[in-house]
């Protein structure tokens, strides 16, 4: 892909490495846990090398998610902290989600959709590690209620971690553009002002 000299730097290349590295792993535990919460879905084991590679790799995996995933929360908490500007966004979401977007106010380098998907899924991945150890009993010594009430909870937040990540996808798609930025780590400078333009007066002094 031809890249112009002139686009804007959004993510280098540890980042990017970061966000994908979190996401495959999203991806590697959604299929394996799909796999143990319904038997219509018990054939997925068989992308890992049978039922019991599956049960065996999907908490390890589970751990390098949360590693990275905490990687990820150091580098860019700061710039997702909610301001009145992106609550006012969240305010009029339903107008750029009908196609008009002129009045939306200015965002920096995340709007406030962006902001509240990250503190979501900040939330969720807190709970999916505390559950996940509490039913990780080949390891820890948990009494067997907690690992009932973590089992619940683990499987509830994943069924609502999909949902978030099947919005964040959708939006990503939707809002063009936007992957090529996580992709290859730089946007056009037309695709920065109109969707954060608060972000591209700051990194064009414009």
């Amino acid at each position: 892909m031809i890249r112009d000299p002139k686009d804007l730097q959004r993510y280098n290349a540890s980042e990017r490495a970061n966000h994908w590295i979190v996401g495959i792993s999203f991806i590697l535990l959604g299929l394996s846990g799909l796999a143990f919460f319904h038997p219509a879905f018990f054939p997925l084991t068989q992308l890992f090398g049978g039922p019991t590679w599956a049960r065996i790799l999907h908490p390890y995996i589970g751990v390098l998610m949360a590693f990275c995933f905490v990687l990820l929360f150091l580098r860019f908490y700061k710039l997702n902290r909610m301001t009145d500007a992106d609550r006012e966004w969240l305010s009029r979401a339903k107008e750029m989600i009908d196609g008009d977007d002129h009045n939306m106010p200015e965002a920096g380098k995340y709007n406030g959709g962006q902001k509240m998907m990250f503190w979501w899924m900040s939330i969720c991945m807190v709970l999916m590690t505390v559950s996940g150890i509490f039913i990780w009993r080949a390891q820890f010594n948990i009494p067997i209620d907690l690992a009932r009430i973590g089992a619940v909870v683990h499987a509830a937040v994943g069924a609502f971690m999909i949902a978030l990540i099947m919005v964040h996808v959708y939006a990503a798609i939707w809002t063009k553009g936007t992957i090529r930025a996580m992709w290859y780590g730089t946007g056009t400078r037309a695709w920065a002002k109109q969707h954060h333009r608060a972000w591209y007066r700051q990194m064009t002094g414009k």
